[in-house]
């Protein structure tokens, strides 16, 4: 598998690894298909995400993505964070072979898991993409059940 310099850098030396003990949001999502696992914490001051890390099960294409959209999101407001794309993440990773580019989409899912999170706890209004996004991924989870 060919991966670019920026994925390879990114999987060997992740930024942000780790976890966040009490969190404000946590968003864990899955991949049944290859099997990667995230989870993705998050801290919010001043309505801005302060403060993201991850924990990732998977290949270096799930790390890497992990790792870039804790970079991406870090210092973002809640609106901007929720605007990020897996376009975002395949842009500054420099691509990823098609087999992998799933693990884009893993990485956004958990941080929009997060937000939602961080959102509901705080009972504020959560966007309704977002919670179309949310309500699609529970019903998903509940069928592989």
């Amino acid at each position: 598998m060919n991966y670019s310099k920026k994925v390879m850098e990114h999987f060997r030396n992740p930024r942000n690894y780790g976890r966040i003990e009490n969190p404000d949001g946590l968003g864990k999502v899955g991949n049944p298909v290859c099997g990667d696992v995230m989870w993705l914490y998050i801290k919010v001051k001043g309505g801005k995400i302060s403060n993201v890390k991850f924990e990732t099960f998977g290949c270096a294409a799930a790390i890497a993505t992990s790792s870039m959209i804790t970079e991406l999101a870090k210092g973002k407001t809640i609106a901007r964070a929720l605007a990020l794309s897996r376009d975002n993440i395949l842009k500054e990773l420099g691509g990823l072979p098609p087999i992998k580019v799933h693990c884009s989409m893993l990485a956004i899912d958990a941080l929009h898991a997060a937000i939602y999170d961080y959102l509901s706890k705080k009972k504020l209004p959560i966007p309704a993409e977002l919670e179309q996004e949310h309500t699609k991924l529970e019903k998903e989870r509940a069928g592989k059940k």
